[in-house]
């Protein structure tokens, strides 16, 4: 049968029997490999992907089922092709991830995580990223990824540039005062 689904903001349309899950109709039909098959239970959160924003387990859900849902993948995160999202560069910097396989997954918790909660304590991290197995890292670093990434998301929010007396120019008169961000700057990790 022909499914119209709406993945990463765009529009796509497959034909595609009734039983085939969400996770084979990504990776088969749209050709996005960012969602892993793992366990193919629901059990290890490689195959994470957002339906409406919250995390799903592609390998649970039929494709069908979708339909009508914005569907989020890893590809669909970066804000631009070749570039990282703070929370994927979080991950990268913090070494957060070893082998990778799981790391879709996580970083997609984790994202639906900061777009509720901007300020996450370590058990709501934990919470979060619970329901996602990683067999290499112990977590110690993915936690402190999404607490990396939550401070610099508000830093970014928080702080703006501040401007003083435009519009006038002349003797006595000083340039407007600016806060910079610095996003790159390292931020304490509360342990």
């Amino acid at each position: 049968m022909k499914v119209d689904l709406r993945i990463n903001g765009a529009n796509r349309s497959a034909e595609l029997e009734p039983r085939k899950t969400l996770l084979d109709a990504l990776r088969e039909n749209f050709l996005l490999n960012g969602a892993h098959a793992g366990c193919e239970h629901g059990v290890c959160g490689a195959c994470t992907v957002l339906l409406d924003g919250e995390p799903v387990r592609s390998c649970l859900i039929f494709a069908v089922q979708a339909d009508g849902y914005e569907i989020t993948t890893i590809e669909g995160l970066s804000p631009a092709p070749g570039e990282l999202s703070v929370i994927q560069d979080a991950f990268c910097e913090t070494h957060g991830l070893q082998c990778g396989y799981c790391t879709p997954g996580m970083i997609l918790s984790a994202h639906a995580l900061l777009q509720h909660t901007h300020t996450p304590s370590r058990e709501e991290i934990v919470e979060a990223i619970s329901g996602n197995i990683c067999r290499c890292t112990g977590y110690g670093q993915i936690v402190e990824a999404v607490q990396f990434a939550a401070g610099r998301l508000q830093k970014s929010n928080v702080l703006q540039p501040q401007h003083v007396g435009l519009g006038h120019s002349g003797a006595g008169h000083d340039a407007p005062e600016e806060r910079v961000l610095e996003a790159d700057a390292p931020t304490e990790i509360v342990r």
